[in-house]
């Protein structure tokens, strides 16, 4: 038995998927609230058979804050993927997401202690990445540099890992996945899912961002497990692409020009706003250094050591915006 959390997600159903197209057996994970018909839904997307996959899982729901509901979510389980995870840039996310992220990792650890738990994965980002090596590349030798401002998302990300590397230091069998930006079909209201959202508007950033396909990122994850690629982490990224390449990509598709570049001096001059007026207009505080810092640069990722571990070929970022833009239009954008 295999045990996805965060199956509701984009990252935790792709997973899914994969899995039960591989035969295997799936307990989810879910919230008491999660409409678990997102799931079916985006299974549509990935197979011509989402019904027959659906009806094989099995859901639990689970409280990580509640140690006893998780060690009976991981009874009888050999393998974990711990998609689980808060994504928010917004200030005022900052302590449920630590709590989310950071605890409910430390917390579902500690229930696969002593347990039938063998294999842990753990989809981090690669945001917890810092310094570049002699090609000028992130790569997975970038330690997290607790000297720089990062955002608490981040941060959130960083501590989690610390909590696997300590439980692989115990003896549990972890392997680490950094992902890029992900691309997606389905969820289109949360996370990645409002990506296409934000490439269709008229205006972008100066920086850029490196992609990943979610069908890779769970082709992947599910490889380095099979193969016993532990004690390593391995950032996963198909290519770098500037803001404005993207929206041009997306935008082409509805017949509209390349977006307008915000200059960085604009965004700088609204971070002295959010500061003056952010406690008046809370959206203001999303304007914050780190945020500007983020959408105004551009830092190549290599996807090297990857590519030559299990000599994976990823989906180009271009094949993969066509792909998810069109089942993102099919269903967001009345013709």
């Amino acid at each position: 038995m295999i045990l996805v959390t965060g199956a509701t997600g984009i990252v935790g159903s792709a997973i899914v998927l994969e899995l039960l197209k591989r035969g295997e057996k799936v307990r989810a994970t879910k919230r008491n609230s999660s409409n678990i018909e997102d799931v079916r839904k985006s299974f549509r997307y990935y197979t011509e058979n989402p019904d027959e996959y659906y009806k094989k899982i099995e859901w639990i729901d689970v409280d990580f804050d509640d140690i006893l509901s998780l060690q009976h979510a991981v009874e009888g389980v050999e393998e974990v993927y711990h998609c689980a995870a808060k994504v928010d840039f917004h200030p005022a996310s900052q302590s449920e997401m630590y709590h989310t992220n950071i605890e409910g990792t430390k917390n579902l650890l500690f229930a696969c202690a002593d347990s039938s738990v063998k294999k842990f994965c753990f989809i981090s980002s690669v945001a917890v990445l810092d310094g570049l090596n002699e090609a000028r590349e992130l790569d997975e030798n970038s330690d997290y540099n607790s000297k720089i401002h990062h955002s608490a998302y981040a941060i959130s990300k960083h501590f989690s890992e610390m909590e696997v590397w300590r439980a692989s230091a115990e003896g549990l069998n972890t392997v680490i996945v950094n992902p890029g930006v992900i691309l997606a079909s389905g969820n289109w209201s949360r996370s990645s899912g409002q990506l296409f959202e934000n490439l269709s508007k008229s205006y972008t950033f100066t920086g850029g961002a490196s992609y990943v396909d979610v069908r890779d990122v769970a082709k992947i994850s599910i490889e380095l497990m099979e193969k016993n690629k532990f004690g390593e982490r391995f950032i996963l990224v198909s290519g770098t692409k500037s803001y404005q390449e993207m929206g041009t990509l997306v935008r082409k598709k509805l017949g509209k020009p390349s977006p307008k570049i915000i200059p960085k001096f604009l965004l700088n001059f609204a971070h002295v706003l959010s500061i003056l007026f952010g406690w008046l207009v809370p959206a203001l505080r999303i304007v914050n250094k780190v945020n500007i810092e983020s959408v105004s640069n551009t830092t190549p990722i290599s996807n090297k050591k990857i590519t030559e571990k299990i000599d994976f070929q990823f989906i180009p970022v271009s094949e993969s915006v066509d792909f998810h833009f069109k089942n993102y239009a099919s269903e967001n954008i009345k013709s």
